[in-house]
Order: C-alpha cells, then sequence, then structure tokens
C-alpha cells in the first residue's frame, strides 16, 4: 500500500524534529455494509455508491429506475476501513492530527479502534488530535450512520414543535426530514433530481505531523478604502503553537508586479494562535482591477507569504490576488416606490446576466475537473456573467471558484438552506456556526464571490405560510428564522467578512425586509430586492405575465433533454410520453401536462402514430434534440418540448432586459436576470439549458443571442411593433437598425428598411423602433400576420453589432405558406473545428442541428433561417472526423413534425 508522503514545509538547516509532514490518505480503502454482508474495495475521495458500482455489484445508479431499486443503499450503515503505515518515527513528533477536508456526512472515527472524533456536517472540514493513539501501523474506521435514519431521528427528538416540511412530494420518490441535516439538501430529492443520500469521504483526508507550530489556514482579502481612495490587503493566517516558548519570526509578503516586498516581525505565543497582516499598497501603483465577463479583464497578481520562524521553521503560501469593489445598491428610484436593487462591480453598474447553479452529479466524485470547466465555459460561451449557486445543493469545490475567477463569472452565494424552515438546537447551530465560518473563510479570497445569501426561498416560506403553521406558533418559527440567519449567519458572515453584500433569503425585499424585522409582508413585491417568478398557466409569449421587478433571480420553464442524452439510461419500452419512465423521470407535479400546455399554445403537437417519433418530436417543441428517423418512437414531443422551453426563456429574458432603464406605472429599472437552471443532476426533464454532461439544449443557444452584449428587443402592445436596443457596453456607439419582413413562402425578403444612424448610450436600454403592424405589413407585398415573420438587428455600414433576432407575428401553428425544408449540410474541416455549410429549400424556423451523442458545441443552433446558405461551426470536445459527424448529423426544423 502506497502512501504519499508531502512534505509540505520544509525546514531549513534544522533537524527532522522541526519539520512538518502530512500523509495523504487517498486512494484505496475498503468499505462494509452495517451487518457485514458486503465487504469491498473503494476509493477515496469517493462515496458507497460509487464503489458498489465500480466493483459492478450495482448498475449506474441513474439507469431507469435505480434511484428507486437502490434506496437500501441510504438505509444501510456502512464503515470505511484503511489499513496504512507511518513513514516516519511518530516518537519525534509532539503533535499528530488527523484531517478530514470532507465527509458525508454523520460518523464516528475510529483510529485502533479507539474514537477519536465525529461528524454531522458535509460542508466543514474536521481536524482530530490523535497523537495519543497514533501507531507505526494503523487501522483507521470511519462508521456511518444513515443519513435518512439520522435525519429521522433527529426529527423525533424535536419533540416540542414539528419542523416543516416532513417530507418532499411524493411524485420525487424521496426522503424525509432532510432539514435535519447538514448535508445537501437536494440529495434526498428535488423537483429536477433523485433522492441518492450518499455516505462517504468525499474530500482529501490526511494525517500532519509536526513540532514547534503549525499553519492551519490562510487567507486574505483586498479591501477599497473610498475615503483616500487607497488599496489595502488584510492577510489573516491561523497557527497552532504547541510551543510552551514564544516563537518569534517574520511574515514576508511579496507582491512582485505591485513591486511590494513587506516584512512584519510576528510573535506566536501557545494555542491556537491568529495572525492579521496588513499591507498598503503605494497610490503610484496602477492597480488593473478584475471585471466580469464582457466588462474588462479578470487581471490577478501573484503574491507568496513566506513565514519564517525560529529554529529554521518556515511556511510559505502562494495566491492569485484579485482586486474589485462590490455593493449592492438599494436607493429611491424618481417616479417608483420602493428601491433599487443592483450591483456595481468597482463603481460601475451590472446587469446581472445568468443562471442558478446545482451540483452538476448526485455523486461528487464524478464531477471532474473537465466536467466544471467545461459547464463554466459553456456559462460565458452564452454572453453569461453570473450563476448562483443555489441553496439546496453545495459549497462547490476550490476549483469552481477558481474558474469563477478566471472566466470573470460573478457569483451570488447562497447558503445552503432550501425550500424548509431549521432547528435552532444548540447541537444544530453550533454545527452551522463552524460550517458559516469555515466557508467564508475559505470562498472570501475569490473576487468572483459578489455576494452572500443566506437561504433560498424560506423567508418566502415563512411569510406566505408554505406550511400551514397555525398563527399561534407563528412567531416560534419567526423566532427561529432571525436566530438562524441574522442572529448567528449574517453575524458570523461579517465578523469574516465586510467586503461583500449580506442577503438573508432570496427572493427577499432587502432592505424593507430588514427593516420589518427580517420577514417581509410580500417577499415578491416586484418593488424591492429579488424576485422569483413561475408561471405554467399564463402564456409565456406574453410579456405582460411577467413582473417588470428590480432583480428577478429565479425563472423558467421545463424540458426534456435530448433522446441521445435519454437513451444513456433507458430502454425501448421507455421511449414514449405515456411510459412509466417518462412519469417516472418527472419528479415536477404534473410537469408533462404543463409543458404540452405551453407547447400547445403556439404549436401543433405531434400526432405520429409512430411512438418514438411522436417522443422525439416532442422534445423537440419543449427543446429539440433531432435523431435519426430510423429510430423512430416519441421525438416530436421531445423537439416540441425544447423549442417552447427556449422560446419561452427568450421572451421573459428579454423583457427583462428592455425593462432597465425605465419606469412603467411605477415598476422597472430591472439589473438582473438569473433564469432557473443552468444544468442537470441527472438525465431527467428540468428547467435547465445545459443536459447531464454539459450538451447544449435550445435554450443554451438561444440564451447566447439573448444575453448578447447589445441586443435589438422586439415585443408588441395594442398592436403596435416595439424594438428596444439594449447595451451592455460601456460606451456610447453609432449604428442603425434594420427590420425585415419574410414571407414564410419565399426565402427572399418581402421588404427591408434602415433607421437614420443614432447613438445607443452606453449600458442602458432605449426605445429605437414603434409602428402599428397594420402600417408595417401594408409596405409589404401580400403579407398577413399568418403569413410573414419580421426579423431585425443593429448594425454599423461594414459590421454586424448585434445578433439577428426576429418577432412571430402570430403562433406558428397559424403560419401559412410553411413549407418543409429540405435542409442540407456539407461538413469540412479548419483545424479542431468543422464547418458545416447549410442549404435549405424554404425558411425554416427553429432549425435544429444535432451530431447525437458526440461532444461539442455549434456555434449557433435553433435559429430560423430566412436565407437560402448559412454557415455554422462545430466546436467538438473530443477529437472527432468529418466521417463520424456526416454518420450522426441529423436536421430538423419546425415543419418537419407536421
Amino acid at each position: 500500500m502506497l502512501l504519499r508522503l508531502l512534505l509540505l514545509l520544509a525546514l531549513c538547516g534544522a533537524g527532522s524534529a522541526a519539520m512538518v509532514v502530512s500523509v495523504s490518505l487517498r486512494g484505496s480503502w475498503r468499505i462494509r455494509s452495517g451487518n457485514g454482508s458486503l465487504e469491498l474495495p473503494a476509493e477515496v475521495p469517493g462515496c458507497v455508491h460509487s464503489a458498489l458500482f465500480h466493483q459492478r455489484l450495482i448498475q449506474d445508479p441513474y439507469y431507469r429506475f435505480n434511484n428507486l431499486n437502490y434506496r437500501w443503499i441510504a438505509l444501510d450503515n456502512w464503515t470505511y476501513i484503511k489499513k496504512f503505515k507511518i513513514p516516519f518515527d511518530i516518537s519525534k513528533w509532539l503533535k499528530v492530527k488527523l484531517v478530514f477536508e470532507g465527509i458525508d456526512t454523520v460518523a464516528v472515527v475510529l483510529l485502533n479502534n479507539i474514537p477519536v472524533g465525529e461528524t454531522d456536517n458535509m460542508f466543514r472540514s474536521y481536524s482530530f488530535d490523535i497523537t495519543h493513539v497514533v501507531q507505526a501501523v494503523n487501522i483507521l474506521e470511519v462508521h456511518f450512520q444513515s443519513p435518512v435514519i439520522y435525519a429521522d431521528q433527529r426529527s423525533k427528538v424535536h419533540t416540542h414543535y414539528s419542523v416543516p416540511p416532513n417530507c418532499p412530494p411524493r411524485v420525487q420518490d424521496g426522503e424525509c426530514h432532510v432539514n435535519f441535516i447538514r448535508k445537501a439538501q437536494c440529495s434526498f430529492s428535488w423537483d429536477w433530481g433523485p433522492s441518492f443520500p450518499t455516505q462517504g469521504i468525499w474530500k482529501d483526508v490526511r494525517i500532519e505531523a509536526y513540532n514547534i507550530c503549525h499553519l492551519n489556514y490562510f487567507t486574505f482579502t483586498p479591501i477599497y478604502d473610498n475615503n483616500i481612495q487607497e488599496w489595502n490587503l488584510e492577510i489573516e493566517s491561523s497557527f497552532d503553537v504547541i510551543s510552551s516558548k514564544p516563537v518569534l519570526g517574520q511574515a514576508i509578503i511579496a507582491i512582485p508586479e505591485l513591486k511590494i516586498q513587506q516584512t512584519n516581525s510576528i510573535e506566536l505565543h501557545h494555542g491556537e494562535r491568529i495572525v492579521k497582516l496588513f499591507v498598503k499598497i503605494d497610490k503610484s501603483v496602477t492597480i488593473e482591477t478584475w471585471w466580469p465577463h464582457g466588462h474588462g479583464n479578470q487581471t490577478g497578481y501573484n503574491m507568496t507569504v513566506l513565514f519564517k520562524l525560529d529554529g529554521g521553521l518556515s511556511f510559505e503560501k502562494s495566491a492569485k490576488v484579485y482586486f474589485r469593489t462590490v455593493e449592492l445598491i438599494e436607493e429611491p428610484i424618481k417616479g417608483s416606490r420602493g428601491l433599487s436593487f443592483y450591483f456595481k462591480i468597482n463603481g460601475l453598474p451590472i446587469f446581472l446576466k445568468g443562471s442558478n447553479w446545482i451540483p452538476p452529479d448526485s455523486f461528487q466524485d464524478r464531477v471532474t475537473s473537465a466536467l466544471l470547466r467545461l459547464l463554466l465555459q459553456s456559462v460565458v460561451d452564452a454572453n453569461m456573467n453570473a450563476v448562483r449557486v443555489w441553496g439546496g445543493g453545495i459549497y462547490e469545490q476550490d476549483e469552481f471558484y477558481e474558474l469563477c475567477d478566471e472566466l470573470g463569472i460573478m457569483v451570488w452565494q447562497d447558503f445552503m438552506f432550501a425550500c424548509a424552515l431549521y432547528p435552532t438546537d444548540q447541537d444544530f447551530m453550533d454545527s452551522v456556526r463552524a460550517e458559516v465560518a469555515y466557508q467564508v473563510r475559505r470562498l472570501k479570497s475569490h473576487p468572483s464571490v459578489i455576494t452572500w445569501s443566506g437561504n433560498n426561498e424560506n423567508e418566502a416560506a415563512l411569510v406566505l405560510n408554505w406550511y400551514d403553521i397555525q398563527s399561534s406558533n407563528l412567531s416560534t418559527y419567526i423566532d427561529d428564522y432571525v436566530t438562524l440567519y441574522v442572529k448567528n449567519i449574517r453575524r458570523i458572515v461579517f465578523e469574516g467578512d465586510q467586503t461583500r453584500p449580506f442577503i438573508t433569503s432570496s427572493p427577499t425585499n432587502g432592505a424593507k425586509s430588514t427593516a420589518e424585522g427580517w420577514l417581509s409582508e410580500n417577499p415578491y413585491d416586484p418593488n424591492y430586492g429579488d424576485v422569483h417568478f413561475y408561471d405554467y398557466v399564463g402564456d409565456c409569449w406574453n410579456w405582460k405575465i411577467f413582473p417588470k421587478a428590480r432583480f428577478v433571480s429565479e425563472y423558467g420553464y421545463q424540458s426534456w433533454p435530448s433522446f441521445s442524452t435519454l437513451e444513456k439510461v433507458s430502454s425501448k419500452e421507455d421511449w414514449s410520453y405515456e411510459s412509466k419512465f417518462a412519469h417516472h423521470r418527472q419528479h415536477f407535479t404534473d410537469g408533462n401536462y404543463k409543458m404540452l400546455h405551453q407547447a400547445e399554445l403556439h404549436f401543433k403537437l405531434p400526432q405520429s402514430a409512430d411512438q418514438l417519433r411522436k417522443f422525439k418530436d416532442t422534445i423537440y417543441i419543449t427543446q429539440n434534440p433531432g435523431w435519426k428517423l430510423n429510430r423512430k418512437l416519441s421525438a416530436k414531443r421531445l423537439f416540441f418540448w425544447k423549442v417552447m422551453q427556449a422560446q419561452c426563456v427568450k421572451t421573459e429574458t428579454e423583457f427583462y432586459r428592455r425593462s432597465r432603464s425605465e419606469i412603467v406605472h411605477g415598476e422597472g429599472h430591472t439589473m438582473g436576470a438569473l433564469y432557473w437552471q443552468l444544468n442537470d443532476i441527472w438525465q431527467a426533464p428540468s428547467w435547465s439549458s445545459l443536459e447531464y454532461g454539459g450538451k447544449w439544449k435550445m435554450l443554451h443557444y438561444f440564451a447566447r443571442h439573448f444575453f448578447a452584449p447589445l441586443l435589438p428587443v422586439g415585443f408588441e402592445n395594442e398592436d403596435v411593433f416595439f424594438i428596444y436596443g439594449v447595451s451592455d457596453l460601456h460606451s456610447d456607439h453609432k449604428m442603425m437598425l434594420t427590420v425585415r419582413v419574410h414571407a414564410w413562402s419565399s426565402l427572399e425578403p418581402v421588404c427591408s428598411e434602415t433607421t437614420k444612424p443614432f447613438v445607443m448610450k452606453a449600458g442602458e436600454s432605449a426605445l429605437l423602433y414603434d409602428k402599428p403592424v397594420a402600417e408595417l405589413l401594408r409596405g409589404c407585398t401580400n403579407c398577413t400576420r399568418q403569413s410573414c415573420v419580421v426579423s431585425f438587428y443593429l448594425s454599423t455600414d461594414r459590421e454586424l453589432l448585434s445578433p439577428t433576432n426576429y418577432h412571430f407575428l402570430s403562433s406558428p401553428k397559424e403560419a401559412k405558406g410553411l413549407h418543409k425544408a429540405n435542409i442540407s449540410a456539407t461538413i469540412s474541416q479548419q483545424g479542431d473545428t468543422f464547418v458545416f455549410h447549410l442549404k435549405t429549400s424554404a425558411v425554416a424556423p427553429f432549425v435544429w442541428l444535432d451530431v447525437g451523442s458526440l461532444p461539442g458545441r455549434f456555434s449557433d443552433n435553433g435559429f430560423l433561417m430566412t436565407e437560402e446558405t448559412r454557415t455554422v461551426f462545430f466546436y467538438p470536445w473530443k477529437p472527432t472526423n468529418e466521417s463520424e459527424l456526416e454518420r450522426s448529423f441529423h436536421v430538423t426544423s419546425l415543419a418537419d413534425i407536421y
């Protein structure tokens, strides 16, 4: 058995007794079931489900109905076991610790059959003193308790009043009382995900041995002093000092690019000691700030901090330092009651464009560096600048935040509390306090994290009485809410970080909620804070149903993933919209019906007698996958769902973007649109724009357009057609607007007009064009609402500045003259990119290009093809070739499914 001996911090000129060593215990372990009937190898980091799968004792947990079939795994008590040798003489070390970076979740830790510690929180690290227990040869055991049974037991112990909700809706096939355990809340199920309450050592584990002292943690915070307009840097380090004598030394801070070389004398006394260092940065030194994607560079500076202590002991830490300021602006707006709600980065108001992040897998050991980069690169590739790390998942791994720093993705960081009330007994609160302090310390140096938020929807749940609490008992739950989120979480956040705002909940009325005792009468008030908005009954093509709110941090519509994604976890008998699998995979109450309701408002639903073809076509209408026609089942329904979702979210997002600069009937100044949701946790219907594994749905391609930095937005009101221009640019630009009307029956525009040049103001939305629809069509030969469609774009004389947008004058199901398009493609290769030269015989709406399971994305997809030819690029994520693409390629447009 190999152990990796890491000499993390070497000694300069002293004997080995003054070194600090770290022995990693990653790698091969064994696990054992509660009754001992199963024992098998396991990898750490990892979990029990993954170990069973890798040993082929279970199928892929995501296959068909395995979330039900494998429920027994979470109900058992598993033990992790590792036998190892210590590769050094333990008698020469004064202190030895066992450190777990992450344990999931409730466990007793034994070393050589002696209990050394207990855990009850997935979201923090644990360190146990094993100095007097460790031997040359050791047996380490981690005895896990079933998280499902633990949560149930804790709820039963809480006898003085219930803490709802007890269980998730039956449609979710989930487990109960997740609010009693500090674990990913969605691991017990959600309306887009399965129930897989994992057990395991999900992060690094190691042994540390040292003499004199040890560096426990290191963190830092850049701070801008607005009064004197000067940057400073606060550095905080924690030492465990075991020497009875004071330890003297120096802390040497170096940031070469900023010409910083600073030496501080330090003196460490016995016990846990905090060292705080302060670096004033000379005003004469030019500092480049970190900017969100689309607004500037993500400049960072390399810093080293060297602690040189008595006896030649030294500790060195390296980090990237970024400088940026963030402010949450809540102030009166002329012509509107309420307050603004928007973020300033480096003094500039920024419209947050993005989506909500959930865990990319139920099993964290399957979330690789490559997957994180793929998903986050897809964020910026779609012109987003922000994600909200939703409060029912996990605080993401370090690499996630490092990538967000690198890519310029702002992070709205929830604490992990969602859609529930929570207990406030002593044990629970002690665990939460340790969790919050740890996460704030871990994440506060990342410029990407721009705000903390206490929870997801719990203010609304309590105030709007989602759980039918008796009015006589309400004060108890209000006290618990304030105790948890204000008196504890908020206080700990501000003790550790005063450089970014804290929001108690989402949605919230912000300052108004604070003034009303942290719980506002209507947390969905559009004139304050942020709102979440969902409406599956109203027509999503009608912009008037959407709230003209200050900030919309959740909204969206469901679709199914593509057939190529579903096929991996299903069998032929499942490939029908009416199949048991289709109902089982849908965890949102009446979700499939709600999707069809929206789709049938504007599209003819598939009526094919061939169930596979019908299934796929319906996916297309609610999203759009395309698949070989010789694999026919309900493809039409899959197609319908994709289109519906993309068009609904497009309409809603464009409404929010054009509302940024105006107040109408006292409402407006919208400064954020984060749709629900970015990614998937498994292969199932959900609100996501990225399928499980990262494949782009039609919605994500649409997002690339509707989040473009410069965008024309068209809509109707009282039979008048309006076009707004929306700019996220930092400077004014001179441009023109071109409006074209196309007949469904012709590839030549029926008519076209271009405005005189005008100046689009930086960071604003403005009305550019308005004309009654009747007048617009009167100038276009033989055009009616049903026979024609409008497209429009912004440009200069020489350059296209915006995506080409479009507006349907009637529902596509009423379109006249729309013919089935014969679309062909010629594929060629240019370096690592493939070029698809498309040619169509007719105008084709919602053209969907699909290459099945070949990983990659197109430069555009789901588009309206109004010209005979078009060139689209394909960017593969793994090596491929022309012949492989040709075999896998399929194209679908709307008329194909009728």
